[in-house]
């Protein structure tokens, strides 16, 4: 993974979006069973931090490799649903980074 890219950097936020999320369904459980709200205010917060700034890598990136409209569609989409930006990754981020691996050989 080449950190030193737009693409790359997106690829490692997209993952820890993706835990985040993971993690707020945890947190969910102890804020509402439990009422211990102080995991649920610390994951919620880096959560929707990774969100924003998973939202702007995207639109960047996009606007760097020129996307299509569904490619963009389903990168954008992938941060709404759990485990969607592992998929994303898999799917979308790292084939187009595999492909500029390439093309710079």
């Amino acid at each position: 993974m080449n950190f030193a890219s737009t693409l790359g950097v997106l690829r490692i936020l997209a993952i820890l979006e993706g835990i985040s999320y993971l993690l707020l369904g945890l947190t969910m459980p102890l804020k509402y069973w439990y009422e211990m709200p102080t995991p649920n205010k610390i994951v919620g917060m880096a959560h929707g931090i990774l969100f924003v700034l998973y939202c702007i890598l995207v639109f960047l990136v996009n606007q760097e490799k020129k996307w299509s409209i569904m490619t963009n569609f389903w990168a954008y989409f992938a941060s709404l649903i759990p485990f969607g930006t592992f998929v994303a990754d898999a799917k979308i981020f790292k084939p187009e980074q595999d492909k500029e691996t390439t093309s710079n050989q």
